[in-house]
């Protein structure tokens, strides 16, 4: 059943899913669905192995390029499908995979350019499990973000993101960073493009099995999103240029590294 004539492709990052991968796989409203794609970032479980079980199309990457460079790859690959909306979802069963088709209509219905699971609308993020030092680094870096930018976004942190083909195809998203800040500079990107972003309340699940950042890394991810904040605070003002903003800059190509399997 497509969703307005378009073709749906979702993508899954991965690495190390093993785990939460067949959950979150069973969850997805297939029928809604013209391809689910899985990206491997060098996993030292059983990822790959049960995604060729799962009938999956599968990409991998030989070394461990980071989860910015995972996306890269799964857009790219979209695109190359002939996807018309894309769907990225993490793997690790955080999220709920049943509201997909719900992102893939918000896009298709031409009311917005791209769509959001937001776990902080409808106040379960705390109730479903989110850490509170987790909750409140959210809130306090989706208030700067809104006040740099003047957006109202309920957050900017979501592993449930739908876009058209056309926002994957405009911004210079190889100009990214390949850690965890590229999905915060990608939805600053966005904004900085004059694209719409909806959003919809989606619960989140914390458990043991599900992959998260740990303090190092959130920490660095903090700092990152600050950064590109005021990036995109300077830009915005003439005071200064700088590539992920540049419309001249490095689009999506074809992504040699990896593999089809």
């Amino acid at each position: 059943m497509a969703i307005l004539g378009k073709k749906v492709c979702v993508v899954l990052p991965a690495y190390n899913a093993a785990q939460t991968l067949e959950k979150t796989y069973r969850e997805l409203p297939l029928d809604y669905l013209d391809l689910v794609l899985l990206v491997d970032d060098y996993s030292h479980d059983d990822t790959v192995d049960l995604a060729r079980r799962l009938g999956l199309q599968v990409h991998l990457h030989p070394s461990n390029r980071g989860y910015g460079a995972n996306q890269k790859t799964c857009y790219a690959k979209a695109l190359e499908s002939g996807a018309d909306i894309v769907v990225m979802l993490h793997p690790d069963y955080q999220y709920s995979p049943r509201l997909v088709p719900a992102l893939a209509w918000m896009v298709a219905s031409g009311h917005y350019d791209l769509a959001l699971g937001s776990r902080i609308l409808g106040g379960t993020a705390l109730s479903g499990g989110m850490p509170l030092y987790k909750y409140i680094s959210n809130r306090f870096l989706t208030l700067f973000e809104n006040f740099v930018t003047g957006a109202k976004l309920s957050e900017y942190h979501t592993g449930l993101r739908a876009f058209s083909r056309q926002v994957i195809e405009t911004l210079p998203l190889e100009e990214n960073a390949d850690g965890f800040v590229f999905d915060n500079q990608m939805l600053a990107q966005a904004l900085h493009f004059g694209f719409r972003i909806g959003e919809i309340s989606c619960p989140a699940r914390y458990f043991e099995e599900a992959s998260s950042v740990d303090f190092r890394q959130g920490i660095r991810y903090g700092l990152g999103v600050l950064k590109t904040s005021l990036q995109y605070g300077l830009q915005r003002m003439g005071w200064r240029r700088f590539p992920i903003f540049d419309p001249q800059g490095r689009r999506l190509k074809a992504r040699g590294e990896s593999r089809q399997t």
